[in-house]
């Protein structure tokens, strides 16, 4: 078993939607990042990965074993799970939810839940239901950590937080993922943060798998242009992935290659890859 997570056609339609045709694979030892916009489909792949909702096509593999499969229960053990919405009870605190996470996870350590929570500077004497938006998150990741397992499937796990506290758990997942059997996968709109930390990055728009590819490869891969309408006419339509017109110039994403003298071209990020990918295409 070389991936993860191997998703091959997976499609889900709802009345208004469809995600169709989904395949990525996630390999053992990595971090791979899926952005999109809001409604894009990337919360419906993390459902469908743990059979939440039911699929209409395609297959998942999770750890090796098919998410169909009854040994899939089993598998769960190994995966720590980290949604936008943390559900724990609002009555609990800490000492309660440590006492719960004995009885569900075989391989819990109650050392590392308290010690992610001294970490995290939680409070041990408030219920949850007093905790920021923050703290529950925090709670979450803490719980996450802190039973064995192999895969991380993180649902925007860092919204919420702040620019230190974030930093800080990103270092976290890097130590997780120093063990080539560990590997991630994260949803999240701070695309900075998947910057920093991810192998691979997959964009969801409107259902559809715009490109799944490693990250150096894909920074590699385009140029943000800023040229004249007189020079823009100078690309080929196959080099163009995107643009939009300025009142003075024209700001384009083209793929990497020879540039006409006086287009001025840089580097662009992840975000703005996404974003002219969006945009008018030619």
């Amino acid at each position: 078993m070389n991936n993860a997570i191997e998703i091959i056609n997976l499609s889900k339609q709802y009345e208004g939607f469809t995600l169709s045709n989904i395949s990525l694979d996630l390999p053992k030892g990595c971090v791979m990042g899926l952005i999109g916009e809001n409604g894009a489909g990337k919360s419906t792949i993390i459902k469908l990965i743990f059979n939440s909702i039911k699929r209409s096509g395609g297959s998942i593999e999770v750890l090796g074993c098919d998410n169909m499969d009854k040994d899939f229960e089993k598998i769960k053990e190994d995966i720590g799970v980290v949604l936008d919405e943390p559900c724990f009870p609002e009555c609990v605190k800490l000492k309660d939810i440590n006492a719960m996470m004995k009885n569900i996870y075989k391989n819990w350590s109650s050392e590392q839940f308290w010690s992610y929570c001294d970490r995290f500077a939680l409070p041990g004497n408030k219920r949850f239901k007093s905790f920021s938006k923050g703290m529950k998150m925090k709670a979450s990741i803490a719980v996450a950590m802190s039973h064995g397992a192999r895969l991380l499937v993180l649902d925007e796990a860092t919204s919420g937080l702040d620019p230190i506290i974030r930093d800080e758990i990103l270092d976290i997942f890097n130590e997780f993922t120093r063990d080539e059997e560990h590997s991630i996968l994260v949803s999240s709109h701070i695309i900075s943060d998947l910057e920093k930390i991810c192998d691979y990055i997959a964009f969801i728009h409107k259902g559809r798998l715009k490109f799944c590819e490693e990250k150096d490869v894909l920074l590699e891969k385009y140029l943000l242009i800023h040229c004249s309408e007189e020079d823009f006419k100078k690309f080929t339509r196959s080099r163009i992935i995107g643009y939009k017109r300025g009142k003075y110039e024209i700001e384009a994403l083209v793929t990497n290659g020879t540039v006409p003298a006086g287009v001025v071209s840089e580097r662009p990020g992840i975000e703005e890859i996404m974003l002219f990918m969006t945009k008018e295409s030619v």
